[in-house]
């Protein structure tokens, strides 16, 4: 079984990037880090662990348009080593996280869209109707 979940901090605002794929659909790929702190030493000091982060599809959409810096985050995915050989020869190892579900991990009131424009709209009480319909 691969599965990781992580509670931290974007560190910065996610990156989308959209390709065509073969079939000529669009993929939509979104990367982000997410900085994850450690239990606290004695001294009072604690140190954090960073993870890169990639979203593909809807839920890439979805981090683009409501994750910025800052944002507290719940992520639940799998570990994908990005092992690869330099043109010298020599091995580099890594690891990304491949996140299968993203979540808003703080208070309510502090989330807000990305982006300015929001699918909705404040309506005034005057506006609304008495029944709720």
């Amino acid at each position: 079984m691969n599965k990781i979940i992580l509670l931290g901090n974007m560190t910065r605002n996610p990156k989308t990037t959209r390709k065509t794929a073969e079939d000529g659909s669009e993929v939509v790929i979104t990367k982000f880090d997410l900085a994850v702190n450690r239990r606290a030493k004695r001294d009072g000091e604690a140190d954090a662990d960073f993870f890169h982060c990639t979203s593909f599809g809807r839920q890439a959409e979805f981090v683009e348009r409501y994750f910025h810096s800052g944002s507290r985050v719940l992520v639940i995915g799998r570990v994908q080593n990005n092992n690869y050989t330099t043109k010298e020869g020599s091995k580099v190892y890594g690891f990304s996280i491949i996140t299968e579900e993203v979540e808003f991990a703080q208070k309510k009131s502090a989330e807000k869209p990305a982006n300015k424009d929001s699918d909705f709209s404040s309506v005034s009480d005057e506006e609304q109707p008495v029944d709720g319909r």
